[in-house]
């Protein structure tokens, strides 16, 4: 069975920056898209960064110019650079990757406060 693994949240101050990774824990064997959902407390789950087969990623507004979506050459991981992080932006992040079947990863928690 295929594992996505988390990691690379944590505790930032406003204005700071973190890389979250996502690594499948097999060859996933196949061609999907990688996305990146987040839930804030009390909150619905949104996703805030998709990249598709071709490559191309979508944002929702609010992470625009500050989040960059990216995958792994093998096809085995994604990442999600976060710049000028915000209070709003705090929540627990999931990855999914959606190909010969849907995957979810365990979350990991982002706090930005000061």
């Amino acid at each position: 069975q295929v594992h996505l693994v988390e990691s690379g949240g944590g505790l930032v101050q406003p204005g700071g920056s973190l890389r979250l990774s996502c690594v499948a824990s097999t060859d996933l064997r196949g061609i999907g898209e990688w996305a990146w959902h987040r839930q804030a407390p009390e909150k619905q789950r949104e996703r805030v960064a998709l990249i598709d087969t071709d490559d191309t990623a979508t944002y929702i507004g609010s992470v625009k110019g500050r989040f960059t979506i990216s995958r792994a050459n093998n096809g085995n991981a994604v990442y999600l650079q976060m710049d000028n992080l915000k209070p709003d932006d705090t929540g627990v992040y999931y990855c999914d990757w959606l190909g010969a079947m849907n995957i979810w990863g365990q979350g990991t928690q982002v706090t930005v406060s000061s």
